[in-house]
């Protein structure tokens, strides 16, 4: 496969950043990622969300009170910022404030005191609990 193909493909399909119905009615994102017949593949799924979390952490880096973290903590960060997106994460503000002064089982107390937490259950009680420990 050559960059002349590549581009190639980019100029004939065109990019979308959310689904849409192609001329053959076919539900497509992308450069024509045929949602309906070809889906994707648990590979690309992976890649797909490992660039959204480096994109995440990236982002969340440029806090002090997240570059301060350990990096179990960073990540339950980044899991509850993938969940919610990172605007959802940082109307935690009492558990941010928590973050920023090490208070970590006040931080834990906070996550789990929204209404996030009732909707995702376990995953909250995970992530509370690295918050709070420090570790998975």
């Amino acid at each position: 496969m050559t960059f002349k193909l590549i581009q190639a493909i980019k100029e004939h399909e065109g990019y979308r950043m959310f689904p849409y119905r192609c001329t053959a009615n076919k539900l497509t994102i992308g450069y024509g990622f045929n949602l309906e017949d070809v889906g994707i593949s648990e590979e690309e799924s992976e890649l797909i969300l490992k660039l959204r979390l480096q994109k995440l952490h990236n982002k969340l880096n440029e806090l002090d009170w997240y570059a301060k973290q350990n990096q179990d903590r960073k990540d339950a960060l980044i899991d509850m910022a993938y969940n919610l997106g990172y605007a959802g994460l940082l109307k935690f503000k009492n558990m941010i404030a928590a973050l920023k002064i090490g208070d970590y089982e006040s931080a834990a107390v906070e996550a789990l005191n929204s209404k996030w937490a009732a909707q995702v259950g376990k995953r909250a009680n995970k992530i509370a609990h690295i918050l709070e420990t420090g570790a998975f």
